[in-house]
């Protein structure tokens, strides 16, 4: 009689385990990768229905902020061209599905990133401000969500072509003055001179700089060092 009670407790058991593993691969097999994706992406990225309601509520908390979605085998690419992705009104946030998915489901790994996308988030009005009262001709900026809990931060500049003007300018004024002894010859170097001029812009042709930081402070000091830099470019030139 013991016994029977027993092989019938170890059956109910048995019979409760597999309907709780079974409901588990259930809500898996549910979840996996079948919530839609909204917003920007690059690649076809994928996230299970979790993942996608915590990307939602993600941009929402950071309405400031321009979440571009990367799909794994994109990640390369957009870290390669992440400065073609600058947004010169939103500060540009590139992040990948598998960071998504961890974050959706591991709260420390979410603490951990939401903490790196917030500080960029309350440095955006300062880097802004700054950028203005740097004299800097901004085309956009934006971070790079990194493995390791780290992140890339990235602002894209005009070049600042003013002192290379004035160098190719002087430097063609120059040849002028050694052309004085033949006609000919002063024709033939001014044509010379105009080819060179073209090729040099042609190399220049994209007109921008983009400058890399680990973080926004550091964005910011790379970016007066640049600033700084092309004034000192520009007195040299005119001295």
């Amino acid at each position: 009689m013991i016994s029977s009670y027993t092989g019938v407790v170890e059956n109910a058991a048995s019979t409760s385990a597999a309907a709780v593993e079974a409901k588990k691969k259930t809500e898996q097999t549910q979840n996996e990768k079948s919530g839609s994706v909204s917003g920007k992406t690059i690649g076809s990225p994928k996230l299970s229905k979790k993942a996608a309601d915590y990307y939602e509520s993600l941009k929402k908390k950071y309405s400031n902020m321009d979440f571009i979605l990367v799909s794994e085998d994109k990640k390369e690419q957009a870290k390669a061209q992440a400065s073609s992705y600058a947004n010169a009104s939103k500060m540009v946030v590139l992040i990948d599905e598998d960071k998504v998915e961890r974050m959706a489901e591991d709260e420390n790994y979410r603490k951990q990133y939401e903490a790196i996308i917030a500080n960029a988030a309350s440095g955006i009005s300062r880097l802004k401000s700054s950028l203005e009262s740097s004299g800097a001709n901004v085309k956009g900026f934006g971070m790079q969500v990194n493995d390791g809990g780290t992140a890339t931060y990235f602002a894209v500049l005009e070049e600042k072509k003013a002192a290379e003007k004035k160098a190719e300018k002087k430097a063609a004024e120059k040849k002028a003055e050694k052309k004085h002894q033949k006609e000919k010859l002063e024709e033939a170097r001014s044509e010379k001179t105009e080819k060179t001029d073209v090729s040099d812009k042609t190399d220049t042709d994209s007109g921008t700089v983009t400058i890399t930081a680990s973080s926004v402070e550091e964005l910011l000091q790379k970016i007066q060092d640049y600033m700084q830099l092309a004034k000192s470019d520009t007195v040299l030139t005119e001295a």
